[in-house]
């Protein structure tokens, strides 16, 4: 989720929870980060989301952010265990970093220099590393101008989705990446707000009742989270900037890329 305003994510995640394990196979351990100005909560459990205590803690505790990535976990690389769980955190010019990825990457050997070193056995938190890393170098001074930032994310993405699916999720708590190898869909609230339906639990809420008329949020997820709305999938290969709820960046034919200064988280 990525918006203009401090926002909770209770509604998405109910539906969220219920694909761990419930009304779907990823049961092999969920996590989620809340930005909060300059920190992060991150919560993490390797047990399926359907049944963690923790997610229910989640569930009943409305943390309002401007950006949360959530992710579900099938195993593929790793073990099932805490050091495996997405999402990762690392730090990088000030800044948390948080990353989810979901896919498989095949002989991916990166080299890396040590500035970042994967904690688990997951080539997930191997590509992360292998990031931030990058950005590091290319950007010794500091954070580049974010049109800098996207294009470099977009040719390490490139480079990494040679190796399999590198469907994934960044963000420093001022904007969020979203980059789509197979399946990925968005949609963005904003008025005129309406009701919405969950797909995964008979769960509806009226937006029209929570928000104001300048509140935008942007949802990002592998398939719909709702039934009786409109997402839009993300063309496979593609890259997309959300800041402040809106799409900043993504295909041609769809989003030109003005650079612009980061929000205030």
């Amino acid at each position: 989720m990525n918006c203009n305003t401090p926002t909770d994510i209770c509604f998405s995640f109910a539906g969220f929870q219920a694909r761990g394990g419930l009304t779907d196979v990823h049961g092999d351990g969920w996590g989620i980060a809340f930005f909060e100005g300059r920190g992060v909560r991150l919560f993490l459990d390797p047990q399926a989301s359907s049944g963690s205590k923790v997610a229910e803690l989640v569930r009943s505790y409305p943390i309002h952010s401007l950006n949360v990535i959530a992710h579900i976990r099938k195993a593929t690389q790793g073990v099932v265990s805490l050091e495996n769980t997405h999402p990762f955190q690392r730090e990088l010019w000030g800044r948390y970093w948080v990353f989810a990825h979901n896919g498989n990457l095949h002989g991916f050997r990166p080299a890396l220099r040590g500035d970042y070193l994967p904690v688990g056995g997951t080539d997930s938190e191997l590509a992360f590393c292998h990031l931030m890393e990058t950005l590091r170098q290319r950007f010794p001074e500091g954070e580049p101008p974010l049109d800098a930032l996207f294009a470099t994310v977009q040719e390490v993405a490139s480079e990494v989705g040679r190796h399999g699916e590198f469907n994934f999720l960044l963000s420093n708590g001022a904007f969020l990446f979203a980059h789509c190898a197979s399946r990925l869909t968005y949609i963005v609230r904003q008025a005129p707000f309406a009701s919405a339906h969950l797909k995964d639990q008979d769960i509806s809420v009226d937006f029209r009742e929570l928000t104001r008329p300048g509140d935008r949020v942007a949802v990002v997820a592998t398939t719909p989270l709702t039934d009786n709305e409109s997402w839009t999938p993300i063309p496979a290969g593609t890259l997309m900037l959300f800041v402040d709820g809106a799409l900043r960046a993504g295909p041609a034919t769809t989003c030109a890329f003005t650079p612009a200064n980061p929000p205030s988280a």
